[in-house]
């Protein structure tokens, strides 16, 4: 059996690398605006992943949140630095995967540029609270599968597609090196 790919007239996949794969991840965290937040803790109920709010994505595709000092997560990422983040941007578009290595800061600079009063949510003294670490996940390496020309192009070319019996996906996908 064929591949889809194979009945493709376009090119689907495009390797993003350096600045190009820097700004696919700003682009699809700020779309996205959470994530699951992976680490590698073998033990719990979730596994170490958890739903995490993305507080900034920089120019380099670094990833930045805000945790607690004394959560799982932190402990965890003490532990093996090594973490896996999960994006989905859209319902059907602009999904990531992406491998990297965490850092915990305390720079208060940090914490109040990346500070948001709905934060008092979880650090009750807001931002001076004793107990805010700011995590930093640099990307080793990642994917990504997105549409090249939007949802309106994308859902477009699916529906004559489907009527003329013809593969016209607008589909994007490849890896990513920052």
């Amino acid at each position: 059996m064929d591949s889809i790919n194979n009945n493709q007239a376009e090119e689907t996949h495009k390797h993003l690398a350096g600045g190009d794969a820097a700004r696919r991840i700003q682009d699809m965290a700020q779309d996205a605006g959470s994530c699951f937040f992976c680490t590698n803790a073998p033990d719990g109920e979730t596994q170490g992943t958890r739903p995490m709010s993305i507080e900034k994505a920089d120019e380099a595709g670094h990833l930045w949140f805000l945790s607690a000092s004394d959560s799982h997560k932190n402990r965890e990422i003490e532990a093996d630095p090594q973490v896996r983040i999960f994006l989905q941007g859209a319902r059907h578009s602009g999904f990531l995967v992406l491998e990297g290595t965490a850092t915990i800061h305390r720079d208060k600079a940090l914490i109040g540029e990346l500070w948001n009063p709905v934060m008092k949510t979880w650090f009750t003294e807001g931002k001076d609270d004793p107990r805010i670490t700011v995590i930093q996940v640099v990307p080793a390496s990642g994917y990504y599968w997105d549409n090249k020309h939007g949802g309106l192009v994308a859902a477009t070319k699916m529906v004559i597609g489907a009527a003329i019996g013809k593969t016209l996906d607008d589909s994007i996908e490849g890896q990513l090196r920052p």
